[in-house]
C-alpha cells in the first residue's frame, strides 16, 4: 500500500497522496520525495482507490471530487500507524485532500503540520474557481511550495487570497506545477530547487518542536 523512503527510524514521517493525474511514483513526485528523504524524513506514499484501480484495470478511471477522498486519506494515516511526529500532505489534488483532514487530526495532536506540494489553487485557466475557503482559517501549521508560474496559483494571484497565518508559502522561481523552473529563463535547474525545498521543509519542520532524525 506504501512506498517508503529515508530511514526508517526518522523521527519525522511525512505521508504524501498524489496528484488527481499521475500515480505515486511519477518523475516529479519521486524526486520531490527523494530530496526530502536525503534530509533525513521518513517519506511514506500511497494511491487513492482510482488511481491503483488504473494500476490493474483497462479503464482510466477519472478521480473524484477531491472532498470524496477525504476518508481514503484517513484510512491511509490509520493504516500507516506512524510513529514520532506526522506531516501529511501531497502533490496538487493529494495535498489539497490532507489540507481538508488536518485541523481535525493535529486538534487531535495526530498530526504536526501540513506540506502541498504545488497547491491547486483553482483549476488552470480558471482562476475564479477558488479553492481556499478551507485555507482562510486552517489551525494546522503548513508549508505550501509552490512555482511562481504555476497554472494552478501563480504568485501574483495568490498574493491576493486570504489565507491563515498558520501558512508559509515557499515560492521557487519560475517553477510550474511539477516545481520546475525552465533553467535558461531562471538559471535555477529542478536540483536547485528541489535542495531548496528539503532545507526549507527542514527548517519548517524544526520549528514544529521536532527533527528529521532526532537530532537538535
Amino acid at each position: 500500500m506504501f512506498l517508503f523512503d529515508g530511514p526508517e527510524q526518522a523521527e519525522v514521517t511525512i505521508l504524501l497522496a498524489h496528484g488527481a493525474g499521475a500515480p505515486m511514483d511519477s518523475a516529479s513526485m519521486t524526486a520531490a520525495v527523494k530530496a526530502l528523504a536525503g534530509a533525513g524524513f521518513r517519506v511514506a506514499r500511497f494511491e487513492f482507490d482510482y488511481m491503483a484501480a488504473r494500476r490493474t484495470g483497462t479503464a482510466r478511471t477519472p478521480p473524484p471530487k477531491a472532498e470524496k477522498l477525504n476518508p481514503e486519506y484517513l484510512a491511509a494515516i490509520e493504516a500507516l500507524g506512524a510513529k514520532g511526529t506526522l506531516v501529511i500532505g501531497g502533490k496538487s489534488m493529494g495535498g489539497r485532500v490532507a489540507s481538508m483532514v488536518a485541523d481535525s487530526l493535529f486538534e487531535a495532536g495526530r498530526v504536526q503540520g501540513l506540506l502541498c506540494l504545488g497547491y491547486p489553487f483553482h483549476p488552470p485557466g480558471k482562476p475564479a474557481q477558488l479553492r481556499t475557503a478551507h485555507l482562510a482559517n486552517l489551525k494546522t501549521p503548513a508549508l505550501i511550495v509552490q512555482g511562481t508560474r504555476d497554472e494552478f496559483g501563480t504568485r501574483e494571484e495568490v498574493s491576493a487570497y486570504t489565507l491563515s497565518p498558520a501558512i508559509a508559502l515557499l515560492w521557487l522561481e519560475d517553477g510550474d506545477h511539477d516545481l520546475k523552473p525552465r533553467k535558461r529563463v531562471s538559471g535555477f535547474s529542478a536540483a536547485d530547487h528541489l535542495k531548496t525545498v528539503a532545507e526549507a521543509v527542514s527548517s519548517w519542520v524544526g520549528k514544529l518542536g521536532a527533527h528529521p532524525t532526532g537530532s537538535a
